[in-house]
């Protein structure tokens, strides 16, 4: 259990504010202190009443990393369809420099740290459905639990202004206490079943793989890649601590994440590395091409057999790898990418995967690299910008931040970036999924379709739906 020590923070909190009417700006404070035996999920839902629309979500799969942030201390966003990775990363360097920052822990994911995401097109035009998500939006939270080498970490996060006084620490101090005793209470949800399942315009998407195949085979484009839509109804409203509960027990292999803004809530369960940065070691992946998984050892063995050698979906492979061998060459001084992929297994699907690692430059920031790997071919398509124009004009869905990067990073410049695939928004008493394929010259729209389905799987079974 966490034990609030005020001191370091009540002296920080003042020295913040002398700060900010000397500078004339807001300033950031910033106090991370150990906070003992506490479930990240556990956090997270705690700040379901209190903190409701301003709750974030995130695990890395490979080294029992967790975040989980409540409130908002400060947000950074932006409509701009050019700049806008340069506009947040410019705008969170703004925001930290000068900084008040009590924290004598040297882990990654401490302090100040800001999390959110980028949506996939920005020149796309928008609809109701992302309303509450801007084309960049990023939340710097009040408060945060960090899990990580086993232990955890409570960062508190406040913006001083010249107008501010001791209240204002009164105010943190009273909030911070509230969330330990939300901590002890037990809560017990009513079920939520799924009442049903509605496709959006499948119809419609296979006219419009079939009419892309006959593109693809007559012009400049290698490949694009096309998303659908699930629309869910419920009969009460979904619990996102139950749906991260059941993608943790299930998705073991996946980055979970959740992030909500306006009272929606964007969450998913990822098995693509977009980026990860610790320090200059920067380390990629390439996730494209995929098969079912089979229903016994041997069967499942086969099929990942015939991935292997399937010309198809090594072509398709080789896409992403030769993108993002370039995208990591433009910003690190040294890249390493084995000859062939090997298997990655999910529950549902298994892909080819190739990792990449490399060394960055001192003037490559993460966010830089971001916007270098996005959108991988896996996502958007070959050539880069003709694949984005031609979903820009073909695909219905708003893909919002579906299929586009989500993550974070701290005031070190580390932090890690997941491609936002198998992902959901839910909305109350429904919910959106989404699911694409890539479509190359000799693409069956049918086969498409099914793998879509496949897709589906993780978020239709955290979600209640039958996993056939």
């Amino acid at each position: 259990m966490v034990t609030i020590h005020e001191t370091e923070l009540k002296e920080a909190i003042l020295l913040g504010i002398g700060r900010a009417r000397e500078q004339g700006r807001p300033i950031l404070v910033s106090e991370v202190q150990k906070a003992g035996a506490i479930d990240p999920l556990s956090f997270f839902d705690s700040g379901s009443a209190d903190f409701f629309g301003e709750r974030f979500y995130w695990r890395d799969p490979d080294e029992g990393f967790y975040i989980a942030g409540l409130g908002i201390a400060a947000q950074l966003s932006t409509g701009l369809a050019e700049g806008r990775f340069t506009y947040i990363d410019r705008n969170w360097n703004e925001l930290i420099q000068d900084g008040i920052i009590v924290n004598s822990y040297n882990k990654a994911g401490l302090g100040p740290v800001m999390f959110g995401g980028f949506s996939f097109d920005p020149l796309k035009p928008k609809t109701v459905l992302w309303s509450k998500y801007p084309d960049a939006l990023f939340h710097i939270p009040r408060f945060m639990l960090t899990v990580v080498d086993g232990e955890a970490y409570l960062t508190t996060n406040v913006v001083c202004s010249k107008h501010d006084g001791l209240s204002l620490f009164n105010k943190v101090a009273v909030e911070r206490e509230a969330l330990v005793k939300n901590l002890k209470v037990e809560r017990t949800e009513p079920e939520v079943i799924l009442k049903e399942v509605k496709e959006i315009m499948a119809g419609d998407w296979k006219n419009t793989v079939t009419d892309a195949v006959g593109q693809l085979q007559n012009g400049p484009l290698k490949k694009v890649v096309l998303a659908r839509e699930l629309r869910l109804y419920f009969n009460k409203e979904v619990e996102s601590t139950a749906v991260l509960e059941k993608l943790e027990q299930e998705q073991k292999t996946s980055f979970i994440f959740s992030f909500e803004s306006g009272g929606d809530s964007f969450i998913g369960a990822s098995p693509e590395r977009l980026i990860k940065k610790r320090g200059k070691s920067v380390r990629s992946a390439c996730l494209a091409g995929s098969i079912p998984r089979g229903k016994t050892a041997e069967e499942d063995s086969l099929l990942g057999s015939l991935l292997l050698s399937d010309e198809k979906n090594l072509a398709e492979h080789q896409y992403v790898v030769d993108m993002i061998r370039d995208a990591m060459e433009e910003t690190c001084n040294h890249v390493s990418i084995p000859d062939q992929p090997k298997l990655m297994k999910i529950r549902d699907i298994q892909h080819l995967y190739t990792p990449v690692e490399g060394t960055s430059k001192d003037t490559s920031s993460l966010l830089d690299i971001v916007e270098r790997l996005h959108p991988t071919p896996a996502l958007g398509g070959l050539p880069k910008e003709a694949a984005i124009e031609k979903i820009r004009e073909i695909e219905a869905l708003d893909r919002g931040f579906y299929a586009a990067p989500i993550g974070w990073m701290d005031y070190a410049g580390n932090g890690e970036f997941a491609v936002a695939i198998r992902s959901g928004l839910i909305q109350g008493k429904e919910a959106s999924l989404f699911a694409g394929c890539g479509v190359v010259a000799h693409s069956d729209a049918e086969s498409e379709y099914i793998e879509t389905g496949l897709k589906f799987r993780p978020m239709l079974s955290a979600l209640g739906g039958k996993n056939e």
